[in-house]
C-alpha cells in the first residue's frame, strides 16, 4: 500500500491527542482502540522506511555453566 507522511502525521496527531477518529484527505477512519492506531502508525513507518519485513527482531538467551576440566 501507498502510504504517505501526510497520512503518517494525522495518525501521530490523533493518537498524541487520544482520539480514535483520523481525518486526512477528506477521509476519515474511526480505530477500534489506542492500540489498533499505534498498530498503524508503526506499520506506516516500517514501510515508509523502505523495511516491509513483517518479522520481529529475535533476542536470544545465552547460558554459561562450569564443565568439569
Amino acid at each position: 500500500m501507498n502510504w504517505t507522511q501526510g497520512e503518517l502525521d494525522a495518525l501521530r496527531r490523533a493518537y498524541a491527542a487520544g482520539t480514535l477518529r483520523v481525518s486526512y484527505d477528506g477521509r476519515s477512519v474511526d480505530y477500534g482502540s489506542a492500540a489498533d492506531l499505534l498498530s498503524r502508525i508503526r506499520t506506516i513507518e516500517r514501510e515508509l522506511a523502505g523495511n516491509t519485513s513483517s518479522k520481529l527482531p529475535v533476542a536470544g538467551f545465552t547460558g554459561f555453566r562450569r564443565g568439569e576440566r
